[in-house]
């Protein structure tokens, strides 16, 4: 469970969240949404343990964030994976590497890296894609490369950043269709985003935040930023 217990988070004259409480519980899709500089940012930051709360406490799965030594970030990190909007890809790794760096830097045994990557990537789809280079991939094939490399240590929470930001519709439905798989196998999943349709559609659980606030919270809502 995420649990945010009436957290302020400060930066010198501006308040990016204020008295900000809420609790997402194991298993569940939850979209993100508000305008730019509505606090969505700073709550991933600090779920992420990129930023400390100036009052309130913040815990992910058990643990209190605020309380993590530095040597013990990394570790704590592998629980949650990362989908970026612009897709974070190392250009001079192909598809396999890529995904196996993000065991390789947790010093994963090689013979779990060549047992994991081929799994998840036959899982995004990709299966045949593990020699291409990021140029020679879709928009749609990047990202599934990075929902694969966020998925390959297993988190049991998964944070989507904008991940359709810069994908057609078409493929922004693709990318969609696959974070619903993750979440139907047991995957906690927040989504930040601006896409009413996908919002719309998908009719889950939605957290809307104004000025560090947040003003809604409706268990299977609709994408009602502009009210």
């Amino acid at each position: 469970m995420i649990e945010f217990e009436h957290v302020t988070k400060e930066f010198k004259s501006v308040t990016a969240l204020k008295d900000f409480s809420v609790k997402i519980y194991d298993g569940e899709f939850v979209f993100l949404i508000g305008a730019s500089g509505a606090g969505k940012s700073t709550f991933i930051r600090l779920m992420l343990r990129e930023l400390t709360a100036t009052e309130g406490k913040v815990l992910v799965n058990g643990i209190d964030v605020a309380g993590l030594k530095d040597r013990e970030i990394p570790a704590y990190r592998r629980s949650i994976g990362m989908v970026f909007q612009d897709f974070k890809l190392i250009d001079r790794m192909n598809v396999y590497e890529n995904v196996a760096f993000a065991m390789r830097v947790t010093s994963a045994k090689k013979s779990r890296i060549e047992e994991r990557v081929p799994q998840v990537l036959e899982m995004v789809g990709l299966k045949g894609r593990e020699t291409a280079f990021p140029n020679e991939l879709s928009g749609g094939e990047q990202q599934r490369v990075s929902v694969a490399r966020a998925l390959v240590n297993e988190p049991n929470i998964l944070i989507a950043d904008e991940p359709t930001g810069n994908l057609d519709p078409d493929t922004s439905w693709e990318i969609m269709r696959l974070l619903l798989r993750i979440n139907e196998q047991g995957t906690t999943v927040i989504m930040a985003t601006h896409g009413k349709e996908l919002v719309d559609e998908m009719n889950k659980r939605v957290l809307t935040f104004d000025q560090g606030n947040l003003v809604r919270d409706v268990l299977r809502g609709r994408y009602t930023e502009n009210e």
